[in-house]
């Protein structure tokens, strides 16, 4: 007999909700994605369980196709051999799929930004933050740049450090040939974007500055 906690009792509650506002009210909409799905956005998004997409978009089931990790990053594109779950969903999205937009969308308060930037779990073995520190190791290059303007410690260089990170994935995407081919194709759009957990307002990433500043 499967063990009642707490946790499940909530978890099950929350479906019983769900079945009667967001199944049987939109059963249609349920049939039509039967058949499949066709989103036209796909977002990569931090596992932070204060960010989810498809709340902070408001968006209907089948609309966007939602990747998340550890603060929201991709990593570059490589053939060596090991589980690439980041690129296997980048080029299902975009090759199958055929999703228009690849959007990154990064937060405040993000606690793997802020182990990047104060390299607070650095010599920890997998299990104690190791695997953490490695995935995270991936924006050690453009924290030397926030580390000498901003330092290590407060909310300017965490904040920085965020927005760095999308822009350092932003450009990870781009070494992805298939990617890099069907944006120069004007087939697929690449967009940053910055959710602030204080205030809740989202901020977009303008290509030709490199600034954020908040959507209209």
């Amino acid at each position: 007999m499967t063990q009642t906690t707490p946790e499940l009792t909530h978890l099950l509650a929350g479906y019983r909700r769900f079945r009667e506002t967001g199944w049987n009210r939109r059963l249609e909409r349920w049939r039509e994605l039967r058949e499949g799905q066709e989103p036209q956005v796909m977002v990569i998004a931090c596992s932070d369980s204060r960010v989810d997409p498809a709340q902070i978009f408001d968006v209907d089931p089948g609309e966007i196709f939602v990747v998340r990790n550890v603060a929201a990053m991709v990593p570059p594109f490589e053939t060596t051999p090991g589980h690439h779950g980041v690129s296997a969903a980048l080029e299902f999205a975009v090759q199958v799929l055929k999703v228009k937009e690849v959007m990154v969308m990064g937060h405040g308060m993000c606690g793997g930004c802020k182990a990047a930037l104060t390299h607070s779990m650095k010599g920890t073995a997998p299990g104690d933050g190791g695997f953490v520190t490695d995935w995270i190791s991936l924006l050690d290059d453009v924290r030397e740049e926030v580390v000498a303007r901003h330092g290590t410690e407060g909310r300017v260089a965490e904040q920085a450090m965020e927005m760095a990170g999308v822009r350092q994935s932003i450009a990870n995407l781009r070494t992805f040939p298939f990617v890099r081919r069907k944006e120069a194709d004007g087939e697929l759009q690449l967009r940053g974007a910055f959710f602030a957990i204080t205030d809740g307002i989202l901020h977009v990433l303008d290509d030709e500055s490199g600034e954020f500043s908040p959507a209209v």
